[in-house]
């Protein structure tokens, strides 16, 4: 839908879009038919960066089990929620009520268009 936006609609008039520009989805294909069906079925990376650090190689390379790395993100700041390598979220790491073994992320904040890129 974003190239038809951007291909079609942002004439200044408000007219239709030029002969041979991409159309809009119907409705009924952005509705609950089976075009929002199948689109919610398509599978995307889930990431939670906590953080990030820099070494050389060889610094790397002597790293061993137990080793602790420390990254660039303080206890209790918030943590990026990352989606196919885009940010599109912040949010707070918090136990898991079930299980206090495991951990999950509580969002509190959604990032607009633009949010950036991490890769």
């Amino acid at each position: 839908m974003a190239s038809y936006l951007a291909e079609g609609l942002d004439d200044q008039d408000g007219g239709a879009p030029e002969a041979g520009a991409p159309r809009p989805p119907s409705q009924e294909t952005l509705g609950t038919g089976k075009g929002l069906e199948a689109l919610m079925r398509v599978p995307v990376q889930l990431q939670v960066v906590l953080g990030s650090a820099s070494m050389p190689v060889a610094q790397l390379m002597k790293l061993g089990r137990g080793a602790v790395v420390p990254l660039d993100h303080r206890v209790g700041e918030p943590v990026d929620i990352v989606v196919n390598g885009r940010i599109i979220a912040r949010g707070e790491v918090v136990v898991v009520e079930d299980d206090n073994s495991r951990f999950g992320v509580s969002l509190t904040e959604i990032v607009g268009p633009g949010g950036g890129d991490i890769l």
